[in-house]
């Protein structure tokens, strides 16, 4: 194989370049020989024949982009010689035959888990503090200052002594020395644990519950239930103003809705019921303190891997995303289905062009009606507004190779791997099905890893060629790079690098068992992610208006 490019699939005429190419290379592909026009950069696409204006692009062996002017056989193909363009979609019968990987390594491995009453598995021991609407924020993060401290759980701030220093160098009218910037700041380590089986308190907050639509507060209360629902979480409290759309009695009603027996501690508090705020922030942290130790007495237990729920995600894509990354996901995806897991394929306006393949995935008719109705709706509505699936890539996705929505959604769909589609969710509802399941969300990283997180994924795979700090407050997010070079400059951010894959080092099957391997060890509370060391407890509902 050559190492310098790519070609995805023999009906590909977009070629991927691995490395920069120098104009005037010559390549032989199919049988025939390929000069340059131009300089390549790594990560962009050439083309290997003529186009007319009208003719499509191939990649993937689907259509990715339409010509806008004639286009030489060499040529870079970039956002003003083609725009984007992806084929139709119908409903149609079909037989959908599957062969899941060898799972035989993993099939007797467990990890370290904590059972719930409802019988979900959870990957770390949380609770919840969270706010039903937003004048609840502030009496939120009082009680994050009073609890974290205390309870051992404040991150140590390295740049509190870099501030202290530079105050006192300005009291002295000493300028600082290239010296002084070169030394690592760090601030002493936080205190011991107080509940040493609880992972986290965590705090959140949103800017909903009152002023939108009633079904923007019962969407996020039904997101709020799915949070406190969810197997990583022990309890919750929660603070109601008391006059708001999002009532605490709706976020009951959902509860009920996820799980009629409910059992967890729910602790609910109406500042306009309560008095002062003084007297609400006592009630609640005294409450919230001592079923904290009812919490403490839970402790991990070996669960099968059949108890994983793992949420595919990308952000920051670039042009190897679905060359390296999201295919090693695809593979722990399908390894995760074999296994009996479930798997939860996110980002409905990074599906755009791949529909008719999910489509023919799904178990059944009634699936593959729900995903095409979620898409045309979804894509009705960006229209409606002026706006549209191909306007999905951001600046970064184009500056590095990504420059049609079509070519961004055929490399984020790697990530589903290639077993049956056993369910299509809506924003807001639960996982219920083993196997690979959809899930509507933007392609906005945070809306998404927040809806994954709702919908009960326990662990979230998140691939990123650019770099990103995204996490989550209840589930760990495994940051994923697409490429050596990224791997090597934001160390404090990537938990794993697939860039071997482009070196040819190593094999997508190879480096999706190494991954699963490191999931096991992050779902057993061994190890923690980067965005877990980092405090990154990324939250924000989608109000179902347009996002991308």
């Amino acid at each position: 194989m050559n190492r310098k490019i790519l070609q995805i699939h023999p009906l590909d005429n977009a070629i991927v370049a691995l490395s920069d190419l120098d104009k005037d290379e010559v390549f032989e592909i199919n049988g025939e020989s390929i000069q340059l026009l131009e300089s390549i950069p790594a990560k962009h696409k050439f083309c290997i024949k003529d186009l007319s204006p009208g003719e499509r692009v191939i990649m993937y062996g689907v259509t990715v982009g339409k010509a806008q002017s004639f286009i030489s056989k060499g040529a870079l193909l970039n956002t003003i010689n083609i725009k984007h363009d992806s084929a139709d979609f119908e409903l149609k019968a079909g037989n959908f035959n599957w062969t899941s990987p060898d799972t035989s390594a993993f099939e007797n491995r467990t990890f370290l888990g904590i059972y719930r009453a409802d019988g979900q598995v959870g990957t770390a021991n949380y609770w919840l503090v969270i706010p039903l609407v937003f004048c609840e924020n502030r009496n939120v993060e009082t009680i994050r200052e009073a609890f974290l401290e205390e309870l051992g759980y404040a991150k140590p701030n390295p740049f509190k002594n870099l501030v202290r220093q530079l105050v006192q160098q300005t009291q002295s009218k000493e300028a600082a020395s290239e010296q002084f910037f070169e030394k690592p700041y760090t601030n002493s380590p936080s205190s011991d644990r107080i509940f040493e089986n609880i992972d986290g308190i965590k705090f959140l907050t949103h800017q909903g519950g009152c002023g939108g639509t009633r079904q923007d507060a019962e969407m996020l209360c039904k997101l709020l239930a799915g949070y406190i629902h969810h197997p990583n979480v022990a309890g919750a409290t929660v603070l109601s103003l008391g006059c708001q759309h999002a009532q605490a009695t709706i976020l009951q009603e959902k509860l009920a809705e996820l799980n009629p027996e409910f059992d967890k501690p729910l602790l609910i508090f109406e500042q306009q019921k309560e008095g002062t705020e003084e007297q609400l922030l006592q009630k609640a942290i005294t409450a919230t303190f001592y079923n904290l130790t009812r919490a403490n007495a839970i402790i991990r237990k070996p669960a099968p891997l059949s108890k994983l729920r793992i949420g595919l995600e990308c952000g920051g894509s670039d042009g190897f995303s679905g060359i390296s990354a999201n295919p090693v996901l695809g593979h722990v995806s399908d390894l995760i289905a074999g296994l009996g897991g479930s798997a939860v394929l996110s980002e409905f306006p990074e599906l755009c062009g791949v529909e008719q393949d999910l489509i023919n995935r799904c178990i059944n008719a009634q699936k593959a009606e729900k995903f095409a109705a979620l898409m045309r709706a979804y894509s009705s509505s960006a229209e409606a507004v002026g706006s549209g699936f191909d306007m999905n890539p951001s600046p970064g996705n184009i500056r590095d190779g990504l420059i049609t929505d079509a070519i961004k959604s055929c490399g984020a769909a790697k990530k589903g791997g290639t077993s049956p589609i056993t369910d299509v969710l809506d924003y807001g509802e639960y996982v219920k099905e083993a196997g690979l399941n959809l899930l509507c969300t933007p392609g906005n990283d945070v809306e998404s890893t927040t809806a994954l997180a709702g919908a009960g994924c326990n662990i979230i795979l998140f691939t990123t060629g650019l770099g990103t700090p995204t996490g989550n407050p209840i589930c760990p997010v495994v940051k994923v790079s697409t490429n050596n070079r990224l791997a090597e400059r934001m160390p404090d951010l990537i938990d794993f690098n697939t860039g071997p894959i482009i070196s040819g080092e190593k094999t997508i099957p190879q480096m999706g068992e190494e991954l699963l391997e490191l999931i096991i060890q992050i779902a057993s509370g061994q190890k923690s992610t980067k965005a877990m060391d980092l405090g990154q407890d990324d939250f924000i509902p989608w109000k179902r208006g347009v996002s991308l």
